[in-house]
């Protein structure tokens, strides 16, 4: 069982990118410390740090159910930049966590464009 994320127009050819759900949160576990602040510290995760006090795009994919509801396509135009500036930053070579992190945004990434391209929902479930 897990999570995944998928163009909402019922085309079962769409792209899409998959998780378990352990998998899922060590993601954005890693995207936060990306934009420099810890997930468990942020309501909703453990902490009480509110998510008007971070600034990044993200946001509405970090701070998201892991299992229902979407992103609109306005959301996701915000997120594709900063998604797409992550896979070019230089990572620690040869680590295979931030390999994987990568890879697993750069599915993101194509999945997002190709919501952007059908002004299409990205469909959490």
């Amino acid at each position: 069982m897990g999570l995944m994320l998928t163009p909402g127009d019922d085309d079962v050819t769409s792209p899409d990118v998959s998780w378990s759900y352990t998998g899922f949160n060590m993601f954005r576990e890693w995207l936060a410390r990306t934009e420099g602040f810890t997930l468990a510290e942020m309501n909703g995760f453990g902490g009480d740090r509110m998510w008007s006090s971070v600034s990044t795009t993200l946001a509405p994919l970090l701070d998201h159910p892991d299992d229902e509801g979407s992103l609109t396509p306005a959301q996701c135009a915000a997120a594709l930049p900063r998604l797409e500036a992550i896979t070019g930053q230089q990572h620690e070579d040869g680590d295979p966590v931030d390999e994987r992190r990568v890879d697993d945004v750069r599915q993101l990434v194509t999945v997002v464009r190709y919501c952007l391209e059908k002004d299409v929902e990205l469909i959490f479930c």
